[in-house]
This record gives C-alpha cells, structure tokens and sequence, in this order.
C-alpha cells in the first residue's frame, strides 16, 4: 500500500522528510563498470563499440553496419500504420511551433562613452541524441529531444539507438526522419554516450549529449559532462496530483497509475484536502491495476514508492509541493490559476481537470524531458536553449576605452595582476 500521510499529523514532518530521503537511484553500483566501457570505448573506437553491441545485444556487426543506412528508414517508414504516422507528424508539428517561440534574440547598444556591448545567440555544431530502443518505441521521446536542436539550428542531430538481438522499433526511425536527424546508430548504453563524447573512427563526436537511459546511461553521462555538455541526469518518473473532492476519482487514479506504469521506482503522490476522497482513489487505483497491460510494474511503484497527503487546505499545500519539486505536477482542481501561481518548483504544470500529463508527453507542445528527483529546485526542462550557448561582443572605441580604462587598472592592481593593468594601461596612454 503507498505511504499515507497527514500534513496536520505531528509526526508529518519527520515521515515525509523520510519519504523525500527513500533513494531510488541505482547508479552507484555501475559506476566502475560505466568507467571501464567508457575508458575502453576512447582507447579501441568501434572496436569496443562492436564488442559490447555484440555482448550486451547479441547483435554481431561490422563497423560499417553501426550506422543505420538510409533505406531501413525508408522501410520503417513505409511499415507504420497510417494513423501512428499521422500522430508522430501532429505531435512534431506542435511540438516545433511551441519551442520556436524559445529562440532567444540577440542585443547590442551604445555604453554612452563610445563602447558597443552586445551578445549573440549560436547553437552548437553537434547534438546527440539517446533514445531507448528494442522492443521498446518511444518515438514521443525522438521528438522531444530532436526537435528542440533542429529549432536551435544544431547542424548535426546524430542518434543513438540500441538494437537487441537487431530489432529497431519502426516508429522511432520513423520520428528520428520527421525530426530532422542526421545521423542514426544501432548502440545503445554506456559505451553509445562514451561513442557521442570521445568519438571513435565511425562515430564524430558531438558537443552536447541529450536524453533519457538506464541508470549505465546515466552514470556515463555524469562522466563524460566537462568534454561535452548534457541536459540533465535524469532520474525515475515522477507525477504529483493535486486535487479537490470535485474530481472524478477514477481519472485521478488513473493519472497517479500514468507514471507509475514507467517504472517500478516512480513515485505518484496524490495531495488532497479531503480524506474521504483519498480512499476513493486509492480503491479506483487498485481497480485500474487490474486491467492495466503494465500492471506488475505500476503496482510495485504504487505500493513501495507511492503516497497519499492529506492537507488541512491547500494554501498547506505549497509548502509540500516545493519540497517534492515533482517533474509532473496535476493541479486539478476549481482555480487551478491561483495555486499554480504560487508553486515555486515544478517541472510542469498540468491546470485544470482536463490537463493529464499524458497530454504533455505526446502532443501539447512544451518538452516532456524535464528534471526530476527534486531537480525543479533549480533546473529546467529541456528547451531550444540547450542547444545554444551565448557570446559576448565588446567593441571599445578610444575614447571608450580611455572612459572606463582608468578603472580597470585600478582593479587589476588592487588584485596584483600587473599584466592585467598594462595591457589597459598602454592604450590609455596612446589616446
């Protein structure tokens, strides 16, 4: 049964700090074997790219069969259903027009003493992007983390996509062509992140590393941050429902089950100011367990990683909220404005009853990559932004320079940095 709480309760505080500390990442205990496919993968190239695609996906390649040729595409294209190509093309074009509204613009004025300062926007030359493959089609999450670098204007979207015993999902080649991805390649796990990082004779190396993995793909992104730049480490799914007794409780319950279904370690938290309402969810989420096609890993989550919060009103509310900082975050409720309005930390927000977070994952428009574990603290989602870095213009003229140089030679002396105060120094002296 999930953790049941009472906000008003004078053990509250104790247990749901508690529940906040429960750790549900793994990623200690690969650590060292994470290191050694990364040190192995910038030492031999393709070579230990060939070896462990053939270890850990029973598929035995040549260097030549890594990348993905241009008629596979074309076949998994031709072998998706209608009405699934018909989706991925919707969600695409949704998904563009709301990130094109993120494209930052530059700037550059005058100082008032002669000096133009300025800054320019330029996106990184290479992204790479992971994608879990197999048996498993997650083409929402093709698009998701190709389309924001495609709006930036990266001019290298390269894929990594594993390929158990050969298999490639049709759905996600077919989102990785609507996309706009440049280069496609069947390895998947650590050594795929070590492969976009250090490069190998195949594979050109990129410059940031997009995407969600497993806990190896998590600890290899961790490692590799510093040669090249990543969205986020990325940890279980999480969904935070916030509802009144005036919500259906079987939709509610069956928001709860949405991102319990990913994993057996997601946490879904329901807070509700209305106990009476809390059992009913809780027996709607039992009923829908038993229909569910994912129910074993849905029903591990509820049970071991799942709470209730019943709060006094929801003004008690934003408190908890912030604390968990949720990835998902369901206001469903009459003014779901209000609260929303003063909700600090959260990874999205979902306002109204008709707002699931399934709609976010598939066709809303805003990115469904978005930080977890308490990361809403001070992250954010994955945006056209990432894939763009920021560069500052100076441009003094002589008399701006002879304006605010006296300063700077001030400030380079008072911290004993005499190179520093020259080199202003000599061109004040020229004016």
């Amino acid at each position: 049964m999930p953790l049941r709480l009472d906000a008003a309760a004078a053990d509250f505080e104790a247990r749901f700090q508690a529940y906040l500390d429960t750790g549900r990442d793994d990623s200690e205990r690969v650590d060292a074997a994470v290191a050694e496919i990364i040190a192995r993968v910038a030492a031999e190239g393709d070579d230990a790219l060939l070896d462990y695609t053939k270890r850990f996906d029973r598929l035995e390649l040549s260097a030549a069969g890594l990348r993905v040729r241009p008629e596979e595409i074309a076949a998994a294209v031709e072998a998706c259903p209608f009405d699934l190509m018909a989706a991925i093309d919707f969600a695409a074009t949704r998904i563009e027009a709301f990130h094109r509204r993120q494209l930052p613009d530059g700037y550059s004025y005058e100082d008032g003493v002669g000096n133009r300062l300025g800054l320019r926007w330029t996106a990184v030359a290479g992204a790479g992007l992971y994608v879990p493959g197999g048996l498993a089609a997650y083409p929402s999450s093709v698009l998701m983390n190709a389309i924001p670098g495609k709006v930036a204007g990266v001019g290298r979207l390269v894929m990594m996509v594993p390929s158990p015993d050969g298999k490639l999902a049709p759905a996600v080649l077919a989102a990785a062509q609507r996309a706009g991805v440049d280069e496609i390649y069947r390895v998947g796990g650590a050594q795929a992140i070590a492969a976009l990082a250090y490069g190998t004779e195949t594979i050109r190396p990129v410059d940031i590393i997009v995407g969600p993995g497993n806990a190896y793909v998590a600890a290899a992104k961790r490692m590799v941050f510093g040669r090249v730049g990543i969205d986020s480490i990325a940890g279980p799914s999480e969904i935070l429902v916030v509802s009144d007794a005036a919500s259906d409780p079987a939709w509610i319950a069956i928001d709860l089950l949405s991102q319990a279904e990913h994993d057996p370690v997601a946490r879904s938290v329901l807070i509700t100011d209305d106990a009476g309402f809390a059992d009913k969810v809780a027996a709607e989420v039992e009923r829908a367990l038993e229909t569910l096609p994912r129910a074993a890993i849905a029903g591990a989550s509820w049970r071991d990683h799942g709470a209730i919060i019943t709060v006094p009103d929801f003004d008690a509310a934003v408190p908890v909220i912030d604390r968990i900082a949720p990835e998902h975050l369901e206001l469903a409720m009459t003014d779901p404005h209000a609260l929303a309005a003063r909700v600090r930390n959260a990874g999205a927000i979902f306002l109204g009853r008709h707002s699931p977070e399934a709609v976010g994952d598939y066709v809303a428009g805003p990115n469904h990559v978005l930080p977890t574990s308490g990361a809403a603290r001070y992250a954010s989602g994955l945006g056209v932004l990432d894939f763009m870095k920021r560069t500052t213009l100076i441009d003094c003229s002589p008399a701006g320079i002879a304006a605010i140089g006296p300063s700077a030679v001030t400030l380079a002396e008072a911290e004993g940095l005499g190179a520093h105060a020259r080199s202003v120094a000599v061109r004040l002296d020229k004016n």
